[in-house]
């Protein structure tokens, strides 16, 4: 079997120009097989599960409770800003007005809810409620980092209007993140069903505000796409395509652009089981933002470390973050003990960095032509014990051979999430510049998970 494997790898593939790949010097993950042209048998890729932390934040003030929901989460400088609906509910039935609060922290771990002064609950503005009235059922924060975004609309909101407005999505804007006016008194998205947490970005990638939103297709929970330039104006929405993927229902999405691949956007929509009314995050990801590949295996499960096996216990938040001193891993969050308790939780998780999915196991993978620009070939791969990685650079018709890994040993092993390939002379990554090349993989027990050539 090992003999004919490396006959496969070695027999001529037809090449057109359009087939070339040009990658630069982008950093690509494996979310995806974008990149590869064939695989043998022994390796896959395979969505990875986030390791669970602790708990940072427990919802047990009086206008908070055990229906909180909708989080979102991102970077502000120094600090990290969270928004979230506090609500609570008794036998499934709201139990008092949902508000829209507000957290912060200096780690990403340690979370304070301040007094703010701005609204008032039973007679008291020491609260950390930022909105009340129209917008609260699902309010979705972000800072926008447009050039031309003026000062008071410095950070953005959107958020559904009904139970108090009309049906469609409003749009919000802050000079701080805290104190917050309508941009518009009417909704600018209409099309579609909104009773979910429906996101907005600016996108440094395409340089258009995207909002990604709920709605029902044949009586299923789906997720839309549309995009401006001015955050008011709106193009028709588009569904997402997911192919090969089961038609499933999809509740939240908490779609983002990779910050270290912005090219890339990664998604962690939650699956809803009608039958139990339970909820899981899963890992998606696309390349135009429409079509995605969307793994089947949840990232979160329902036997997560505590109370997630509940009605509606297990929402991902809305953002992906990059903690001080641990730069190598994202913190993700999501929630458990929904309606099941006196108040809520969020738990934070952790992936290794470009750690959604990886090419595992044992065999050979040969990518697509490529095209780069760099000196440097980087890896972020695991070997596990007693495993190893190889890797050669190809011509564009798989025959000849440049160049294989020395590295000391000729073979790589343990883990690095940034690893720059060593080789005899002549380096094969300067002689291979500017032409077509393939890379080829040999794992053994192995996974990798990103690759980037680099100056």
């Amino acid at each position: 079997m090992k003999t004919i494997l490396a006959i496969l790898f070695l027999i001529p593939l037809p090449l057109y120009a359009e087939d070339v790949i040009d990658i630069g010097n982008r950093r690509e993950l494996f979310v995806d097989d974008y990149l590869i042209e064939r695989m043998s048998d022994g390796v896959n890729l395979q969505v990875q599960q986030p390791e669970p932390q602790d708990v940072v934040l427990v919802t047990g003030e009086p206008w908070e409770g055990n229906t909180c929901a909708y989080y979102t989460i991102f970077q502000d400088g120094d600090v990290y800003r969270m928004y979230y609906r506090g609500s609570h509910a008794v036998n499934m039935k709201s139990a008092h007005e949902e508000v829209t609060c507000y957290a912060e922290s200096e780690d990403g771990i340690h979370w304070t809810k301040p007094k703010l002064g701005i609204h008032e609950w039973n007679g008291s503005k020491e609260n950390n409620i930022i909105l009340k009235g129209l917008g609260t059922h699902c309010f979705v924060a972000f800072k926008d980092e447009n050039p031309a975004a003026p000062p008071e609309a410095k950070y953005k909101g959107i958020s559904r209007g009904r139970p108090v407005g009309k049906k469609g999505l409003y749009v919000f804007q802050s000079p701080d993140g805290i104190h917050w006016s309508l941009i518009k008194n009417e909704p600018v998205i209409t099309e579609g069903y909104f009773d979910s947490q429906n996101l907005a970005f600016w996108d440094p990638h395409t340089k258009k505000y995207v909002a990604y939103y709920r709605t029902f297709i044949d009586g299923v929970r789906d997720i839309m796409m549309c995009t401006s330039d001015d955050f008011v104006n709106w193009t028709a929405p588009t569904l997402l395509k997911y192919p090969g993927a089961p038609n499933q229902h999809l509740y939240t999405n908490a779609i983002c652009p990779y910050p270290e691949a912005p090219h890339l956007r990664v998604g962690f929509p939650t699956r809803y089981l009608p039958k139990t009314q339970q909820v899981e995050p899963v890992f998606m990801a696309s390349r135009d933002g429409i079509t995605f590949t969307r793994y089947q295996e949840a990232v979160i499960p329902q036997s997560a470390p505590k109370d997630r096996d509940g009605n509606r216990s297990n929402y991902m938040a809305n953002g992906l973050l990059k903690l001080p001193d641990k730069p190598n891993e994202w913190s993700v969050y999501a929630t458990e003990a929904y309606y099941s308790g006196p108040d809520s939780r969020v738990r934070r998780f952790t992936w290794r960095k470009d750690g959604f999915v990886a090419l595992q196991g044992t065999g050979e993978v040969l990518t697509k032509p490529i095209r780069y620009q760099g000196q440097r070939l980087l890896l972020n791969y695991r070997c596990r014990k007693g495993g190893s990685l190889k890797v050669e650079l190809r011509t564009e018709d798989s025959r000849v051979l440049i160049a294989s890994t020395s590295d000391g040993t000729d073979i790589l092993t343990g883990d690095s999430v940034n690893h720059e390939m060593s080789w005899k002379n002549p380096n094969p990554v300067q002689v291979g510049l500017g032409r077509t090349v393939r890379l080829r993989f040999e794992l053994k027990n192995a996974k990798v998970y990103a690759l980037q050539f680099a100056e």
